[in-house]
């Protein structure tokens, strides 16, 4: 066996098998071509050899690399981990690999990371854009013929595959129940415009309210990105209202984290003096005490059918452009209660 330093290649293993580089290459890539116990074999002396799989020369051969760029805004909120997660596992059973870049909310630093994840060649991209993006930013991908797919957040005036959730019905099932406790000063937590999810979900809070001839008061829209630093903040600000509410719709989970933090502050708890609704409902959101009551937006699905719809659109670049809303639901546990006064 090898023992030097260069490079081990499939004609290397070949030789050493007494096998043809085509048996090894297709054994190595876990072709059902080749028998069960000479791919185990080939796998294993490829292994003590050390060999590394070449994916420069093998993308040259196929003109594919295997690869689905993954650009995303935060992986620090729950949320997009498991839109990450659900991603990987669909790209994996696929024979894929992902390439992640993330650039926060920052457009300068999104069209650096793009440009380099479209440096790797991959076959396609899933994104999900920073705040205040436009159409415009994703030119250079489409112009190089990149499929790519939105995910989430959605830019009006782009013609691409697009999953996300149904944002603003999500937010009419949160205001719909406070009002049915018997809530009528309801706040609404990290209202943001620069967001296609921040948008719909704000329109949702305030159609609710007009349909129910109930006033739209700024004084109790706190706007900011979704974290949880911004709940804290933006609880706190609402309580400082002449008329305070007694009940907030919280742009996302963090935001809800934090505004039940801000409620302690003030010797206040969820479920009992105030009435709080998260929206995402990630998994560290049924184990906060007390649980937050929120709405699913089964963001599992969307990063599986995210994957799907890209796989597709790299197989079929001129198929007509698919949308998927998924439906949220109301998630309810403890954090919701009829108004103390």
């Amino acid at each position: 066996m090898p023992n030097g330093r260069g490079r081990v290649t499939l004609q290397i293993i070949a030789d050493h098998l007494s096998v043809s580089t085509a048996t090894v290459s297709l054994a190595l890539r876990g072709s059902p071509l080749v028998a069960e116990a000479t791919r185990l074999r080939v796998q294993q002396i490829a292994r003590e050899m050390g060999y590394s799989y070449n994916r420069s020369a093998a993308s040259l051969r196929t003109d594919r690399t295997n690869i689905l760029g993954v650009g995303f805004h935060d992986i620090t909120n729950p949320y997009f981990a498991e839109l990450l997660a659900a991603i990987e596992e669909t790209a994996t059973a696929h024979g894929r690999s992902i390439l992640l870049g993330t650039y926060a909310e920052s457009l300068e630093r999104q069209d650096r990371v793009l440009s380099t994840l479209k440096e790797y060649r991959p076959d396609g991209m899933i994104i999900c854009a920073a705040g205040g993006s436009t159409p415009e930013a994703f030119d250079h991908l489409i112009a190089a013929g990149v499929p790519l797919v939105q995910l989430s957040r959605e830019i009006i005036g782009l013609d691409l595959d697009f999953v996300g959730s149904d944002d603003r019905q999500g937010t009419v099932l949160a205001v719909e129940h406070l009002i049915a406790l018997g809530h009528r000063r309801i706040a609404f937590l990290s209202e943001s415009q620069s967001i296609s999810t921040g948008r719909n979900r704000y329109a949702g809070y305030c159609g609710t309210l007009a349909r129910h001839d109930m006033p739209l008061d700024p004084a109790i829209v706190y706007s900011a990105y979704g974290t949880r630093e911004n709940g804290l903040k933006g609880i706190q600000a609402v309580l400082d209202v002449d008329d305070p509410p007694t009940a907030a719709v919280c742009f996302n989970d963090l935001t809800a984290f934090g505004a039940m933090m801000g409620l302690r502050h003030r010797g206040l708890e969820a479920g009992v003096d105030f009435s709080l609704i998260g929206c995402d409902d990630v998994q560290e959101a049924a184990q906060w005490y007390p649980a937050l009551t929120t709405i699913k937006n089964f963001q599992a699905e969307m990063g599986h059918k995210s994957a799907e719809f890209l796989i597709k659109r790299i197989a079929e670049p001129d198929a007509p452009t698919r949308r998927l809303l998924l439906t949220p639901e109301l998630v309810l546990r403890a954090t919701t209660a009829p108004p103390r006064r």
